[in-house]
């Protein structure tokens, strides 16, 4: 099986903020990238945890990099 390479901008353990259209909060959240997954049909998804324990995740469209 061929190996996909990631077009992600984000890897694993990054710090990340991800959008209220995501989280249904009202302001962006901040956590650290746990897990990329490779969707066939939507193409890559990025999950976070956040500091306190809550995990979100989407396509990449709805996450940036942090500033802090």
């Amino acid at each position: 099986m061929k190996k996909e390479i990631s077009k992600s901008p984000f890897k694993v353990g990054d710090i990340v903020e991800v959008s209220p259209d995501l989280t249904m909060l009202k302001d962006w959240i901040t956590g650290t990238v746990i897990k990329i997954f490779k969707n066939p049909f939507i193409g890559d998804e990025i999950a976070i945890k956040d500091n306190q324990g809550r995990i979100f995740f989407g396509v990449k469209d709805y996450f940036k990099t942090s500033k802090s």
